[in-house]
């Protein structure tokens, strides 16, 4: 039996067809994977952003309890320091009045007055040095909530910017979520490892 010419064409023309086909898909193969291990990277990178800066919430609003309580502290010593001066100055008054038998009481009253408000003064700046530290805590803290908060945004951008590069097989879109990519992971990072980066501008725009 002859062999027919046109099944060895076919047979090329076909060849031909699947290995064209092949190479168009590779492009799309690659992007689509580079796209899979950032979103996969950026997540894992995420989540652990997200444990750190539970913990720097839930110390700031320790921070916070702290300062709050520590005012209300002063207030009350504040008001306890107010009575006991007052309560001097009337002493003093009626001392002043009070037969020469009775100063001695009086005397002894207005030393134990003055003993309580040198002690209320005493503690009021304790309790306000105390809630000043906490204040200033608490900023602390916030200053790296801050750098988490623009790194999850940047990076929940970027994520999605992806997703839409693996829907259009854009590549340019690729390099565009590289933009926030970046930003986002250095602002991880600093909120991480503790360095003073902090756009003020970019910040206050968010809050």
């Amino acid at each position: 039996m002859d062999a027919d010419p046109m099944q060895f064409l076919e047979e090329d023309g076909d060849k031909k067809a699947t290995e064209t086909i092949t190479a168009a898909k590779k492009p799309k193969a690659h992007l689509n994977t580079m796209v899979a291990i950032s979103v996969a990277l950026l997540a894992t990178f995420m989540g652990i952003c997200k444990v750190k800066d539970d913990n720097i919430v839930q110390a700031m609003q320790q921070a916070q309890a702290d300062k709050i309580d520590n005012y209300s502290w002063y207030q009350a010593r504040n008001v306890r320091e107010e009575v006991a001066n007052a309560t001097v100055a009337e002493l003093t008054a009626q001392a002043a009045a009070a037969p020469p038998q009775a100063k001695a009481a009086y005397d002894e009253q207005i030393k134990t007055y003055q003993a309580l408000a040198q002690e209320q003064g005493a503690k009021k700046k304790t309790q306000q040095a105390d809630a000043d530290k906490a204040d200033q805590t608490y900023n602390e803290l916030n200053f790296h909530d801050d750098q988490f908060d623009l790194s999850d945004a940047m990076l929940a951008l970027a994520i999605s910017l992806l997703a839409v590069t693996a829907l259009t097989q854009k590549r340019w879109l690729f390099v565009l979520a590289m933009f926030p990519t970046v930003f986002g992971v250095v602002m991880g990072l600093a909120g991480l490892l503790g360095w003073h980066i902090h756009p003020n501008l970019l910040t206050k725009l968010l809050s």
